[in-house]
């Protein structure tokens, strides 16, 4: 198991991270905002959350302390990117099975095959499993307890105690689904249409100053 424990927000941003480096590479490392709208969309998340500047600030604050992010002043604000890959060694096909087990909580060997195609199509499940074997030796990873009826098993980050409620529910107990309420959806999309105007106000504003110059 990896000695390093995080709370769910620095999981949630270093997830982030691992994928939109492998994802749009070329608008990475991220901005305080871009990785604010990363973290808080409705899609291809769970839980579905919505994080303010402050919380995305402290749990960078802790990543960089772990050694797990950088910041850098590249331009007018500052960047952030993630250490991980490179501190574990890791390949693409590593990267985006274990973002994706941040991101989006415990999945199938199938379910991560077909979530990572975008950025690793793997071509036979074996492919899959064989990461997963990786994983779980490094302490990453581990494999839940199948469940009743299932024919996969289901496996985890070790980067937090959130396998703990995984295999709660693989016992039949419930626990909550991560799922936020209406309001806190609508917060989140109000967060991220605010966060886009500001990007674009910026934008004029710097081709503005460009146009000037000629």
């Amino acid at each position: 198991m990896v000695d390093l424990v995080l709370d769910d927000a620095e999981i949630r941003v270093l997830g982030v991270l691992l994928e939109k480096e492998l994802t749009t590479p070329d608008y990475y490392p991220l901005s305080l905002n871009a990785l604010k709208n990363a973290c808080n969309q409705t899609t291809n998340r769970d839980p579905i959350v919505s994080y303010n500047d402050a919380v995305i600030s402290a749990a960078l604050a802790g990543l960089i302390e772990k050694k797990l992010a950088w910041d850098a002043h590249l331009s007018r604000v500052a960047k952030y990117g993630q250490n991980l890959t490179e501190k574990a060694n890791m390949v693409p096909r590593e990267a985006i099975i274990l973002a994706l087990l941040m991101l989006r909580g415990a999945q199938t060997a199938g379910e991560l095959r077909g979530r990572s195609a975008r950025v690793h199509p793997f071509e036979q499940l074996e492919d899959v499993l064989a990461v997963l074997e990786d994983l779980k030796a490094w302490g990453y990873v581990q494999q839940l307890p199948r469940q009743a009826g299932r024919k996969e098993s289901r496996y985890a980050h070790l980067f937090s105690k959130s396998a703990e409620t995984d295999d709660a529910q693989e016992e039949g107990i419930p626990k909550d689904s991560g799922v936020s309420s209406d309001r806190e959806k609508i917060a989140a999309l109000e967060a991220e249409t605010q966060s886009l105007r500001t990007e674009l106000a910026q934008l004029k504003q710097a081709f503005t100053e460009f146009k000037n110059q000629f």
